[in-house]
């Protein structure tokens, strides 16, 4: 366990604020006690970082879709990622919005952690430099990134698409996501790889977006449970994904101003900012694809993160995507 924690203690992975603060502490949860047939929903407690792929799920336990699915949604939020990724193996919260990187790490540490559903993240990679005016441009310049995480493996996709590598490009590591937003917006560096709210923040502090996930066709943000806790709330869990169908259509049919204040108050953006807020095109939740699983996993194993030889077959769930 102590492995695994060293690991995952420095990743700033999907949609990580590492080191905006200290941890908010999880609710204790038995992460292995399904319902008894009481009628009562059943508790699934989710570790999650300030991200705007929380906003379906808030939105889901606000509204009572939640409870109408026998499920009661409880986020504990927590500030630092090694924070959430100690709850998570000590039981006090039975999943975590986490990526791809990290399921790989969980398992080549021994946790059988598997995938049961991709949350709608997204990473940006960002420029105030004049002279970048593409990804190619950044050959011979400082990037920001947190090394051995998502950041990292984003960034490698992004080069790669544009022609060059990691070896084009100087690589500065900052964990914490407000730092590497600071350095950028001082000049300090070429670019820096940044989730939101901090790409809003850039953007209106005139940085520009050079490329996304989105542009490069990724998507390694997911959902990651124990086995044992999918064997034990497997309802639940299809309670869940129920209830952020709903909260996905409810989004998709009301103003934003019906929903907009969730933004400002749980992921942190300015109350300032709050008509430059762009709401993310929510989908019904899906799988992760045998693509993004395997293109995370070469990654990995290509960096050594990950030594053993796993398919998509060995950590994609079909508690709820068959």
């Amino acid at each position: 366990m102590k492995k695994i924690l060293a690991s995952l203690g420095i990743l700033g992975l999907g949609l990580t604020l590492a080191a905006c603060g200290g941890g908010n502490g999880a609710a204790s949860t038995d992460s292995t006690t399904e319902a008894s047939g009481n009628g009562q929903p059943v508790t699934l407690t989710l570790g999650v970082m300030p991200s705007t792929d929380n906003i379906p799920l808030v939105l889901a336990h606000e509204k009572g879709f939640d409870k109408a699915h026998g499920v009661d949604i409880k986020l504990e939020t927590f500030k630092a990622a090694k924070d959430r990724d100690a709850a998570f193996q000590a039981d006090k919260v039975d999943g975590v919005s986490t990526d791809l990187v990290a399921i790989a790490i969980y398992q080549q540490g021994g946790m059988d952690v598997k995938i049961t559903g991709t949350t709608f993240g997204q990473f940006d990679l960002l420029t105030g430099d004049d002279s970048v005016q593409s990804v190619k441009d950044l050959k011979g310049k400082t990037v920001i990134l947190s090394k051995n995480t998502g950041t990292e493996y984003s960034v490698n996709k992004m080069l790669t698409d544009a022609g060059l590598t990691m070896k084009d490009v100087k690589v500065q590591e900052v964990p914490q996501v407000p730092t590497r937003l600071e350095l950028l917006k001082n000049k300090q560096a070429a670019a820096a790889i940044l989730p939101e709210p901090f790409v809003t923040m850039g953007k209106a502090d005139g940085l520009r977006v050079l490329q996304s996930t989105v542009d490069v066709g990724i998507n390694p943000f997911v959902m990651g449970m124990k086995q044992e806790t999918i064997d034990a709330k497997a309802e639940a869990i299809r309670g869940m994904y129920a209830a952020y169908n709903e909260a996905v259509e409810y989004i998709k049919t009301h103003d934003k101003d019906d929903y907009i204040d969730l933004f400002i108050k749980e992921i942190g953006f300015p109350e300032t900012l709050k008509d430059q807020i762009e709401i993310p095109a929510y989908t019904e939740a899906t799988q992760a694809t045998d693509a993004d699983v395997e293109s995370a996993f070469a990654w990995a194993t290509e960096v050594g993160l990950l030594k053993k030889d796993l398919k998509p077959s060995d950590v994609l769930s079909d508690v709820n995507f068959k």
